[in-house]
């Protein structure tokens, strides 16, 4: 018989800084374990975000699915206005999809971690990106 206990898994990754304030970057954080759903999404820093205006960062998860090529965002963060901020070192929750079924996820899905600079963009510190899933 088949193991059908919830199962909980953490996918934590190291994603690289973008110094250059005005570009973006991809990071690929590796592959669902089995088939889930998303249930948190925590980025820490290595060094504290303070966001702007009109020039900012939009960080995104995204499934790319197992063909490398789906565009579903799973959760997102943008640091829009000086009272978006993350302290370095300190973990920071990014709020997921308010889709169902955009928190769901094929085993060997491709998640990836995206920094896009808006504008000008501020700068990118990089850090950890934590993902947390169920077993559905």
């Amino acid at each position: 018989m088949a193991d059908t206990a919830p199962y909980v898994r953490v996918i934590e990754e190291n994603v690289p800084a973008v110094s250059t304030a005005g570009a973006s970057d991809d990071t690929v954080l590796g592959q669902a374990p089995f088939d889930c759903t998303v249930t948190s999404v925590e980025y820490v820093p290595e060094a504290a975000i303070t966001g702007a205006a009109t020039n900012h960062r939009t960080y995104s998860l995204v499934n790319k699915g197992q063909a490398g090529s789906g565009s579903v965002t799973v959760a997102t963060l943008t640091f829009d206005s000086g009272s978006v901020t993350a302290t370095a070192n300190n973990e920071k929750s990014i709020t997921l999809s308010g889709t169902a079924a955009n928190l769901d996820l094929t085993a060997g899905d491709t998640l990836l971690w995206r920094s896009v600079a808006v504008g000008t963009g501020i700068t990118d510190p990089g850090g950890i990106v934590r993902v947390t899933v169920s077993r559905r």
